[in-house]
């Protein structure tokens, strides 16, 4: 059973001015963004500390995207216990729509404080595979799958979304695999087809290095780009790599601490596809890498304002 948490009023969505990836002028559509992924419930462990959390892509990518002022529709599946961390979504102008699932997904990350790039994940438990009656009847001008873990989006749910429009996809949740409990990274199978789907394409250093053998990162995301994505955006500790319409696009991340690490990619990659309604590809890599220096520097989704972001720009 799907449950729907109605929210505020969401923000009308603005006019699409690039027609080479919105191929629809002048049309009104529900959303801006919707994404699909797994909302999680997390433990975060920093030198043997811990504390549950909310996470998932949807949680970190959705408020971020509110804030800079983009509609935006969740799409996910956890346990009927854990709805009411949902509202939390709700109070932010999210729209979601929930599939009651036998448990929510959740991921153990653990830390060392002095080096908060690298961390070991762990899976504590996996809500399932999301099915085509788990997709709301609502329009967007760009569908982002942000799954966690390998097995939440089949191939063909991919190909029925990008019927309806432009595709992102954080190929995170398509490699990551679970396997005795650990999650590790494989290649995906249908990459290939599935690439070929995909306007916005996401993948972190780690990512791009197992999926192209490139540790350039120009370079790998070139390679990416051949199998169909207009747009690949990859992340790693010192900034964001972006390769679009031909052109390398390149922003540092230099955030004081690191005391909100978790999410960084999330964070970057829906602010970058959120402003790419509005922006050039250069503009919104600059846009989306000082976002996430912001968000880093705090626990949590980023909840700034554009005005902190236009200062940080400024300041550069």
């Amino acid at each position: 059973m799907r449950h729907v948490l109605k929210p505020a009023p969401l923000l009308a969505p603005e006019q699409d001015t690039f027609t080479n990836l919105m191929e629809v002028k002048n049309t009104m559509y529900d959303v801006d963004i919707m994404m699909l992924g797994h909302f999680a419930k997390d433990r975060l462990v920093v030198d043997g500390v811990g504390e549950f959390a909310s996470g998932g892509a949807v949680y970190y990518g959705s408020v971020a995207l509110r804030h800079i002022g983009a509609s935006v529709a969740i799409v996910t599946r956890l346990h009927s216990n854990d709805f009411p961390l949902l509202d939390e979504l709700k109070r932010e102008g999210v729209e979601v729509f929930a599939t009651a699932a036998p448990e929510t997904s959740g991921i153990k990350n653990i830390y060392n404080s002095a080096d908060m790039e690298r961390r070991i994940c762990k899976l504590m438990a996996f809500a399932g595979p999301f099915q085509q009656e788990d997709i709301p009847d609502i329009s967007a001008r760009v569908y982002l799958i942000t799954p966690i873990i390998a097995g939440e989006v089949s191939l063909a749910l991919l190909k029925s979304l990008s019927a309806r429009g432009p595709v992102g996809l954080d190929i995170q949740g398509f490699v990551r695999v679970r396997e005795d409990g650990e999650l590790i990274f494989r290649q995906w199978p249908d990459m290939v087809e599935g690439l070929a789907h995909v306007t916005y394409l996401k993948v972190d250093r780690a990512e791009a290095e197992l999926l192209t053998d490139q540790t350039d990162l120009r370079i790998a995301a070139r390679q990416l780009a051949t199998y169909g994505p207009r747009e690949v955006v990859i992340t790693q500790s010192s900034g964001v790599t972006v390769y679009a319409d031909g052109e390398t696009f390149e922003a540092p991340f230099t955030p004081r601490s690191l005391a909100g690490r978790t999410g960084r990619g999330d964070t970057c990659f829906a602010t970058y596809v959120g402003k790419r309604l509005t922006l050039p590809a250069e503009e919104a890599c600059r846009f989306a890498a000082a976002v996430t220096t912001l968000k880093q520097e705090q626990p949590g989704p980023w909840r700034g304002n554009l005005a902190d972001v236009e200062a940080l720009l400024t300041a550069k």
